[in-house]
């Protein structure tokens, strides 16, 4: 069946993180809130190497998936692709340099924005107003905007699980499993609770060295283990609420160093790993009052995917207001 509208009626959004890459079709049209036409998603995570972000994977996974979506909803055109991708803002240049040619050459002039996927999780979040969002799955990071030029983004950590994602999936399955090794070893700070679960999990403990470590998604296995953190401590572990405790600290820590000043700003979280309910989200709400007790507390409006749609769809209608960013969200105009 035939489009109606026409070339150019749709927006395309993409989310790349640790645990795959999932893609979107949605009416340009669609509003503030586009809501997707159709979705295709791939496990395999997009790798990375030297030179950064992988664009010819992602290209490899993002093309066909598509043309599927066109097809699926008898669409012949784009006016606008937002891509959302984990590490954009450090590891970006691959896809910086090559996906605007060949995403034009693809479909034709679109718009690209090439946004971190904390900026996606943000506008998912909280749309296009002043706030600050902390989005945490595998990996964690906090975004805040008073959507001046002047002001600009404020990030805090999302340095990934080497380096930082305090208090997310990772962070919390690596502490949880270190309790577990505690335990086997008989040091103090164990939890037998999480040993037990780990080699539920894993298998033997003892070989959970050569299990983890040559894996290239390192962070996705790690974080796999954070719900079983979650089920210890609903289940009276204090090993593992003092796990949650902290990386509860961590997140409101971050989400008060990007938090715009003045006045009664809105805070809100956003991701896969507040799906673990209760044990993390009641230490939160604790850690959030005491850092931020002015701030006014959210749900979030919608995912990282939703809001690379929404995105999209500014940018096709010229009403954009997140601050364009040469690293977080670069915005390429039509070819031609």
């Amino acid at each position: 069946m035939a489009d109606p509208a026409g070339r150019g009626a749709f927006v395309l959004g993409a989310d790349s993180g640790g645990s795959g890459l999932r893609i979107a079709l949605a009416r340009a049209d669609g509003g503030h809130a586009p809501r997707p036409l159709a979705t295709r998603s791939s496990q395999e995570p997009v790798r990375t190497g030297p030179a950064g972000i992988d664009a010819s994977q992602l290209l490899s996974q993002l093309l066909p998936s598509a043309e599927d979506l066109l097809s699926r909803v008898g669409a012949n055109g784009i006016a606008a692709v937002c891509i959302g991708a984990a590490g954009m803002a450090t590891l970006g240049d691959d896809l910086r340099a090559r996906l605007p040619a060949a995403l034009t050459a693809a479909f034709g002039p679109v718009r690209l924005a090439l946004a971190s996927d904390a900026v996606t999780a943000y506008a998912g979040a909280l749309g296009q107003r002043p706030g600050a969002v902390v989005a945490a799955g595998t990996g964690l990071v906090a975004m805040g905007t008073d959507l001046t030029a002047a002001g600009g983004w404020r990030r805090a950590d999302g340095w990934g699980h080497l380096l930082g994602d305090c208090g997310s999936g990772a962070w919390i399955g690596r502490a949880g499993l270190e309790a577990a090794m505690r335990a086997y070893d008989g040091r103090p700070g164990g939890s037998h609770p999480l040993l037990a679960r780990a080699e539920a999990q894993f298998g033997p403990a003892g070989q959970l060295p050569g299990a983890l470590y040559p894996r290239p998604d390192r962070p996705a296995v790690l974080a796999s283990f954070a719900p079983e953190v979650g089920r210890c401590a609903a289940a009276g572990d204090p090993v593992a609420a003092g796990v949650l405790d902290d990386a509860a600290r961590h997140l409101a820590d971050a989400a008060a160093a990007v938090c715009p000043s003045g006045g009664r700003p809105t805070v809100a979280l956003t991701g896969g790993l507040f799906r673990m309910g209760e044990p993390l989200l009641a230490p939160v709400r604790a850690a959030l009052a005491v850092r931020l007790p002015h701030a006014h507390r959210e749900t979030a409006a919608g995912s990282p995917l939703d809001g690379a749609l929404a995105i999209a769809a500014a940018l096709s209608e010229g009403r954009l207001k997140l601050p364009a960013d040469p690293k977080l969200l670069q915005i390429t105009p039509p070819v031609g």
